[in-house]
């Protein structure tokens, strides 16, 4: 990259400092910020109306976290989105990412691949949700993401595979009787 073009991509971007359980995005509100971590911990969750969280996804460092529906479409969010430690991120406009996706073909290559992963992501997260047990769900997340049972509470963790806590208790219990 030239280096016109490396201030264009920094001058694009606003870095802030977020504490724990800061909001990036709350339910009802536009995304107008897609967030890169550069260092701390997200996620992105709804709640039910009964009460209960549903967390869709968890961000770390080096993972960009925004509701993509709401940024590209500029519609209300469904859902929050909070940093679990305290973070710094890198953030963008979706017009400011548009303008370096036009000028840029290599920003426009890497949002092209970051879209195709995170496609592939979201289906095997799908399947994995409507096709496996909750020990087999477990069981993929311990081998794609361990440092997620080291960095959020069982709670989370729980949520997020779609069981009870108490579920996710007796599935750990039964691995380390293995």
């Amino acid at each position: 990259m030239s280096d016109d073009e490396k201030t264009l991509i920094q001058t694009a971007f606003k870095s802030k400092h977020l504490r724990k359980r800061q909001y990036l995005l709350q339910e009802g509100d536009v995304c107008k910020y897609m967030s890169f971590i550069v260092k701390g911990s997200g996620r992105m969750y709804s709640v039910s109306e009964k009460g209960q969280e549903h967390i869709i996804r968890f961000a770390i460092e080096n993972w960009w976290l925004g509701d993509y529906e709401s940024y590209n479409f500029q519609t209300p969010s469904l859902y929050n989105i909070e940093v679990l430690e305290d973070s710094e991120v890198l953030m963008i406009e979706h017009n400011r990412i548009q303008e370096l996706m036009a000028q840029i073909p290599a920003i426009d290559l890497m949002i092209k691949e970051i879209d195709r992963k995170g496609t592939v992501a979201t289906q095997k997260r799908i399947h994995s949700s409507i096709s496996l047990s909750a020990e087999e769900r477990y069981d993929n997340l311990v081998k794609s993401y361990p440092e997620f049972l080291i960095r959020f509470p069982q709670s989370m963790i729980a949520s997020y595979l779609g069981i009870s806590p108490e579920t996710l208790s007796r599935i750990r219990k039964n691995i380390l009787k293995k």
